[in-house]
């Protein structure tokens, strides 16, 4: 299996795009953690690291990685788009809690096989397919009931 640098820069080569040492740090600090990130989050998470990489920068570089199929845009929460490295990772399924933020991620095989059923029956190709439920965490409901 390729790394996702590797598989990074042949889709930057393909586009005539630099693998930049800013590029490689976003890469970097995107995959260090499995946490969901919004671009206001990766850009302190790189200044505190001594990382002078500007928001333009990584605004720029998150379509690419996208494109790339490395990273995609999982969910939006309070004006802010929350990202998350989906490269070698099985799908799955969002909890938010519309209280405080929270997300839990959750596989679920009856999705999928109802997916690849459909998409069968219609011979469809599918790009992208997400399943977000919102609600309240327990921890929230706790509070409210209080």
């Amino acid at each position: 299996m390729e790394t996702e640098t590797e598989i990074f820069k042949k889709y930057l080569n393909k586009k005539n795009l630099k693998f930049t040492h800013e590029r490689q740090s976003i890469l970097k600090e995107i995959f260090l953690t499995h946490n969901h990130f919004d671009i206001e989050s990766l850009y302190e998470r790189l200044k505190t690291k001594g990382k002078n990489i500007s928001r333009a920068t990584i605004y720029r570089t998150i379509p690419l990685l996208i494109e790339s199929n490395l990273i995609n845009k999982a969910i939006r929460y309070k004006d802010r788009i929350y990202y998350e490295h989906i490269y070698g990772h099985k799908s799955h399924s969002h909890f938010i809690c519309i209280n405080c933020g929270k997300i839990i991620e959750f596989e679920n095989d009856e999705k999928d096989k109802i997916i690849k059923r459909i998409k069968r029956k219609y011979n469809f190709k599918i790009v992208e397919s997400k399943l977000i439920i919102r609600g309240y965490c327990k921890n929230c409901l706790k509070k409210e009931k209080k």
